[in-house]
């Protein structure tokens, strides 16, 4: 979360950001074998597309951008014909390229929010405000980019289509950007802005690390106006998408099926995972159905007891909450009620 300063103010963030899933710092800190520990310091999700074998030409030859990669990414995302349409590896890599092809500007960030986001803004010279979502409104006037994540990391909220269009048209309206980053909305009942994008100064991020499963794949979209994809792909290079990452991306998002499938999995391993964080206390919170956010005033001391039992647990200090991911399966449900029966109070 963006640096503890107050939304509305220009902060400093910190040149590296720590996320979930740092597990062998974890082992190491605890002195806990890594194969012992039960990691839900992520959103991501533990049932991952089944990637089938890979012919060997994948590996041997370069990524092909002509091999229709695009079309299906434009067809799952449903993105206009005006609109650009890049097939990225990752999210993170487009969201820290973006700052470079504005000139010096003022930009909001959420509050709390992944601070990548922040970070990558003020890396190239811009000057940051972390806005939380009740702060935005006011602060428009005076932003030239607004970056949005929906739902939010690490609150869950959901931002209405209707208030982003509303803001984006307030941005667009003096040349700026409504930057929205949607790694987690495939498990959440929003919807994707990316159909809309052939609206100038809007940019939407799409992942197959989240909902898919697939973080080691480093593979994401980015849609926008055709002349920021265009930037964007020269800073990028060539075969920036690996041949691999192309290939298991284009069965992954066609495989509407599974889609489907995983949707009502999520869904029906979040309420398992209120359930339980109910029955301890901790009230979990947000839209996303890939993790669940408790308040908490010792959620730091929550989190060492949990550590102490080898599972892991991302922690945020303002305000105290702590983030929980999914459990795979019924093994690991257990184990996460038996360690929050014993927790104090």
């Amino acid at each position: 979360m963006a640096g503890g300063v107050a939304g509305g103010e220009p902060v400093s963030v910190p040149v590296r950001e720590h996320h979930g899933g740092r597990l062998h710092e974890a082992a190491r800190r605890w002195g806990i074998p890594v194969s012992d520990w039960l990691d839900l310091s992520t959103g991501i999700s533990p049932f991952a597309w089944p990637v089938p074998a890979l012919p060997a030409s994948v590996w041997q030859r370069l990524p092909d951008e002509d091999d229709g990669l695009e079309a299906l990414c434009r067809h799952w995302l449903a993105v206009p014909g005006e609109a650009g349409c890049l097939p990225v590896p990752g999210s993170q890599a487009a969201l820290q390229l973006l700052p470079r092809l504005r000139t010096t500007c003022r930009v909001g960030v959420p509050l709390p929010g992944y601070r990548e986001h922040a970070l990558a803004w003020q890396r190239e010279g811009h000057e940051v405000v972390p806005l939380s979502v009740e702060q935005i409104d006011a602060a428009l006037p005076d932003l030239d980019v607004l970056v949005c994540i929906n739902p939010n990391n690490p609150t869950g909220h959901l931002y209405p289509t209707d208030t982003l269009l509303r803001w984006h048209q307030q941005l667009t309206a003096k040349g700026g950007w409504l930057v929205v980053d949607e790694a987690f909305l495939d498990a959440s009942d929003g919807d994707s802005l990316a159909s809309r994008c052939g609206l100038q100064g809007l940019i939407v991020l799409r992942s197959l690390g989240k909902f898919f499963g697939l973080a080691g794949l480093r593979a994401g979209v980015m849609v926008g106006p055709v002349a920021v994809c265009e930037a964007l792909a020269d800073l990028l290079g060539p075969w920036a998408l690996s041949h691999p990452a192309r290939w298991v991306m284009a069965k992954a998002v066609k495989d509407r099926g599974w889609q489907q499938l995983q949707r009502e999995r999520l869904r029906q391993a979040r309420q398992r995972l209120n359930e339980l964080l109910s029955k301890a206390g901790l009230f979990p919170q947000g839209d996303s159905d890939l993790f669940a956010l408790c308040v908490h005033d010792e959620a730091e001391a929550i989190r060492e007891d949990l550590a102490r039992q080898g599972i892991l647990v991302r922690h945020f200090e303002q305000p105290g909450a702590l983030r929980f991911g999914l459990p795979e399966n019924e093994s690991e449900e257990q184990r996460l009620l038996l360690a929050l029966q014993t927790l104090p109070g």
